[in-house]
């Protein structure tokens, strides 16, 4: 890696600020070295500085030489060149999330012609962006990782003349005269004649007293796939059942001393995909413990030591540096709330024949014709990917429902057209 050719990031191990960035530049695909710094001496040899106490960190650097001392990830994603306005009025279609199903709704709205814009309030890729290495995605036999399909996906649209919008998010909607209109959190209003929304899910935390103070800070929610090289010979803790657990445990296992793997199940059949499940049970330096828990954390400002208790009644702490929680999710749809979209108790929305079961879609459905497949109960807004109600949790059932969605939106504008 030439370091005059990529962004530097100076800071103090266990910074959560450092952390933010690191994790930021990973799945933006962005090329950077991680420069540790402790003191005075660091300082002076890294920088040139004989200031520790007083300087602000972290600090990045660019290619260009410039510099940012303590940025927020909206700096940074600035002086990419990553942050711009709208520039259109209205859209066609607005896509809220730039994760497997809302860039594939994106690469083919743009190419069938559609004046599509794309918001995305962190990194391009979503949950899929944080894995080290996707291998059952259709033509990449040697997988290939979540960033990396995200970036070419990304590349993908904007050649076909979608605008994506970066940190922005959405914290209101209303429906109204057959449009949607979004209040943006930095104040601005996006206007569209369709919408679909593929914000996907959040990571669910531990539940567990001091969790906040210890986050990112040893304690880490996903797979983490930038703090890989922090964990060189360290062992190494990932709670969770799922493919995203499966293929952390495995990115962590190529360095890390040992990886313990924490399932509160009693196997990781009904879960975890076979070609994950017997690549963990083969390798020697990974342990998994099932019908176990995580019930407290251990430390004042970075993670020292966890509890784990067992179903069998065993009770120990054990000293951990690196935790990684991939327990799930729940989906982020508060901003529907005021609407008369209808979400199931979790909070996923609900679309198609699923309304169906739903009494108060039949009080808020204004049309004769039944919704269309991923359509919500607000004619003209759809949903794809991990943010609907009973989809499938998979990268390639997201991108198809991505691509699927786009196909009813046109009959939604086509039919809108004809009133």
């Amino acid at each position: 890696m030439d370091g005059a050719k990529v962004v530097k990031v100076f800071g103090e191990a266990y910074s959560k600020e450092a952390y933010a960035i690191r994790d930021f530049l990973a799945r933006g695909v962005v090329e950077y070295e991680w420069c540790e710094v402790s003191g005075d001496s660091d300082c002076l040899h890294q920088l040139g500085v004989l200031d520790f106490e007083n300087t602000r960190w972290p600090i990045v650097v660019f290619p260009d030489g410039s510099t940012l001392y303590a940025p927020t990830l909206a700096d940074i994603a600035t002086k990419l060149g990553w942050v711009s306005r709208p520039r259109y009025h209205e859209y066609d279609l607005s896509i809220y999330g730039a994760g497997p199903a809302g860039l594939s709704a994106a690469v083919y709205a743009a190419s069938e012609g559609l004046r599509a814009v794309v918001i995305e309030r962190a990194a391009v890729g979503g949950q899929a962006g944080t894995s080290s290495l996707i291998e059952n995605y259709m033509g990449f036999p040697q997988g290939i990782a979540g960033a990396e399909l995200a970036e070419r996906a990304r590349q993908q649209a904007v050649k076909f003349g979608v605008e994506l919008l970066l940190m922005r998010e959405g914290i209101r909607a209303t429906f109204m005269n057959g449009k949607i209109e979004v209040s943006l959190a930095d104040g601005s209003l996006l206007r569209a004649r369709a919408n679909i929304c593929a914000t996907g899910i959040e990571y669910r935390s531990l539940g567990v007293p001091g969790e906040q103070r210890l986050l990112n800070s040893g304690l880490f929610y996903g797979a983490g796939a930038s703090e890989a090289p922090m964990c060189d010979g360290k062992n190494v803790f990932v709670v969770g059942g799922g493919n995203s657990a499966g293929q952390a445990v495995m990115n962590f296992a190529r360095t890390a001393k040992k990886v313990t793997m924490i399932v509160r199940g009693p196997t990781l059949a009904a879960t975890l995909s076979h070609y994950l499940l017997d690549r963990i049970t083969q390798t020697k330096n990974v342990e998994v413990l099932f019908g176990s828990a995580v019930t407290q954390l251990f430390g004042d400002t970075q993670l020292e030591a966890i509890r784990i208790v067992r179903t069998s009644g065993e009770d120990e702490v054990v000293d951990a540096e690196r935790l990684f929680v991939c327990i799930g999710g729940a989906p982020n749809t508060d901003w529907a709330k005021e609407t008369t979209i209808v979400r199931d108790r979790n909070g996923y929305l609900v679309t198609g024949a699923d309304l169906g079961e739903f009494p108060e879609f039949e009080r808020c459905w204004p049309l004769e014709r039944r919704p269309y497949f991923l359509e919500t109960s607000v004619p003209g807004s759809f949903a794809a990917g991990d943010v609907r109600f009973g989809s499938v949790k998979r990268v390639a059932s997201a991108v198809g429902e991505g691509a699927m969605a786009v196909t009813f939106v046109h009959r939604y504008l086509a039919e809108s057209a004809n009133q």
